[in-house]
């Protein structure tokens, strides 16, 4: 009897097993963005894996610029620029869309796999947030600038900032439809929508975006958010502060 019950109960778990496997399979068919293995489309939800996809696109500027072109960016491929630590060959201008988020000011270009990123921010992140907390959108972004041939921080030693290669952007402020700003030094601390909102933002960017740097993490991004798209292989570790 005691054999009969231990058989029943492997049955039973294994049983379960399968029907979990089965049901989890289910859903990742419906979620392929959730997959290492799939390859990225711009169109589909953010998931588990898409800021690693996205980072992985350093080096591969055609396809970064395949996939900008198939979710119907505008943008203009600028030629290479830079040399030594400083040299970079896949920045791109996006152009400003009539239903786009606007750069300010608009000449700058970052890496391809920055653009894409932050145009998924733009849709997936800024502007449901913008909505659900102020019921209207964001007109335009106001930023630091991407590309500077610079070592991290201005030191004059050390590691290369992604900045070097044009694969960051800094972002300062964020303006509403309305003519509002909400900005990073001035709105970042309190309780208010700002404060929410620029969490709820910092917070999107994360899942994006290889490096997100805030004012919660030192006193040099009190008034911006750092984001890069550092590439530190399929596994590298991936910073959100």
């Amino acid at each position: 009897m005691r054999k009969l019950h231990l058989t029943l109960r492997r049955v039973v778990l294994l049983g379960g097993a399968l029907l979990l496997l089965f049901l989890g399979h289910a859903w990742l068919r419906q979620r392929p963005q959730d997959l290492p293995w799939t390859d990225l489309d711009l169109a589909q939800p953010v998931g588990l894996f898409t800021g690693r996809k996205l980072a992985a696109l350093t080096g591969d500027t055609a396809r970064c610029r395949a996939l900008l072109d198939g979710a119907g960016v505008d943008y203009v491929a600028m030629k290479p620029g830079g040399d030594g630590q400083c040299a970079y060959a896949d920045a791109v201008r996006l152009k400003g869309e009539a239903d786009a988020i606007a750069l300010s000011p608009a000449s700058v270009a970052p890496s391809c796999p920055v653009a894409a990123a932050f145009r998924l921010w733009e849709w997936q992140v800024v502007q449901p947030a913008a909505q659900r907390i102020y019921g209207q959108p964001v007109r335009s972004i106001r930023h630091f600038g991407s590309y500077s041939c610079r070592r991290m921080y201005g030191r004059s030693q050390g590691d290369f900032s992604e900045h070097a290669t044009a694969d960051a952007i800094d972002v300062a402020a964020f303006v509403l439809a309305d003519g509002r700003q909400v900005s990073l030094v001035n709105d970042w601390k309190g309780e208010g929508k700002d404060a929410a909102f620029l969490r709820a933002v910092r917070d999107g960017a994360c899942d994006l975006f290889s490096t997100v740097l805030s004012p919660d993490y030192n006193a040099a991004h009190r008034d911006h958010f750092h984001l890069d798209q550092a590439e530190r292989g399929a596994m590298g570790w991936r910073a959100c502060r």
